[in-house]
């Protein structure tokens, strides 16, 4: 919600590295209700069920551009990847690592995890999993997606394994997500009509779509949010 934040207290702890993961514990014990415009239209009834991995972690000697005070330490960064232009659905978005669950998955976060490792190299074993949020629709893709928030306790390199699917993969500040003047809105015209949505934009990076509705619901509820204006308005 522009300007404004709801759920734990603004500060609460993200301040730190280990406030932060705090923070994002008590947001998986508590659960998070999406806002109805994140879950509009739904996915069908023959909707699959799919998992992404919302992975933060401290980015040695990388802190945030920005110099003025955030609810979150500078060195906090999040995952993120460019998929690769030719895919059928979202061609070219910045998204988390994730896809399909399989038979063989024990669990969205299971599913997240594998999906990771075989998207942009990823070791699971460095990787906590803190639990899972309430599944979001995707209706172009015909997906119901469960965001898995994790937490890079031993973290590994991580790069495009498969070009087909994946060409970039990048840490983000989040302090830098988080800052005012990179907040914004985008519009996308769809066939059922125009689509309005949060979007980020760092350096050349625009966020939008189903990953930056969960970075905003998440960012949020955790109270991290700063004002802004949803008068900024950037195209896909």
């Amino acid at each position: 919600m522009p300007g404004g934040a709801a759920g734990l207290s603004p500060g609460s702890g993200g301040g730190t590295p280990a406030g932060a993961r705090a923070d994002l514990e008590a947001l998986c014990r508590d659960g998070l209700e999406w806002r109805p415009a994140a879950a509009r239209g739904g996915a069908g009834p023959d909707a699959r069920p799919a998992a992404v991995l919302v992975l933060f972690g401290v980015l040695d000697g990388v802190p945030a551009d920005r110099d003025a005070p955030a609810p979150v330490a500078g060195d906090l960064d999040v995952l993120l990847q460019r998929r690769a232009a030719t895919l059928g659905h979202h061609a070219g978005q910045v998204a988390f690592p994730g896809g399909r669950l399989e038979p063989g998955d024990a669990s969205a976060g299971a599913a997240a995890l594998r999906e990771a490792a075989e998207e942009v190299g990823l070791d699971p074993s460095g990787v906590d999993v803190l639990g899972e949020l309430a599944p979001l629709p995707v209706p172009i893709s015909r997906h119901v997606v469960t965001p898995v928030p994790a937490w890079w306790t031993r973290p590994s390199d991580v790069a495009a394994v498969d070009h087909a699917e994946t060409v970039d993969v990048f840490r983000v500040p989040v302090a830098d997500l988080l800052d005012p003047a990179h907040r914004a809105v985008t519009r996308h015209r769809t066939p059922g009509g125009v689509w309005t949505g949060p979007a980020f934009t760092v350096g050349d990076v625009l966020v939008w779509g189903f990953t930056a509705l969960v970075l905003d619901g998440m960012f949020d509820a955790l109270g991290w949010t700063l004002p802004w204006s949803p008068d900024r308005v950037v195209h896909p």
